[in-house]
């Protein structure tokens, strides 16, 4: 590793907080236009489905429990069923699975 450890903190600190600081700045009158609203709405669900779905399917040692038991996990949740029975259910499936595949 080449280079002063202290710049590359700096840079990611400056980085992050322009990254809070800029909109609020900016953006001084309320969000009226409707795809950018519904745009911010949504990144949060995005971005935590982008990290969480692969590490569902690596974490185990099959990846084919995972994905079962991700699909279990989507319809029950579809479903209307809450997060505790889905996340029993879900270790339920991907331990059988396990012992299966």
């Amino acid at each position: 590793m080449s280079g002063n450890i202290y710049i590359y903190i700096a840079i990611v600190a400056v980085t992050s907080y322009l990254i809070r600081v800029l909109p609020l700045t900016l953006i001084r009158k309320p969000i009226k236009n409707k795809f950018i609203k519904s745009f911010l709405y949504y990144v949060p669900y995005v971005t935590l489905s982008v990290m969480t779905f692969p590490a569902i399917i690596e974490a185990t040692a099959s990846p084919l429990a995972g994905t079962l038991a991700l699909i279990v996990g989507i319809i029950m949740a579809w479903f209307g069923l809450g997060l505790f029975p889905v996340a029993i259910a879900c270790c339920v499936i991907t331990y059988i699975g396990n012992l299966i595949f």
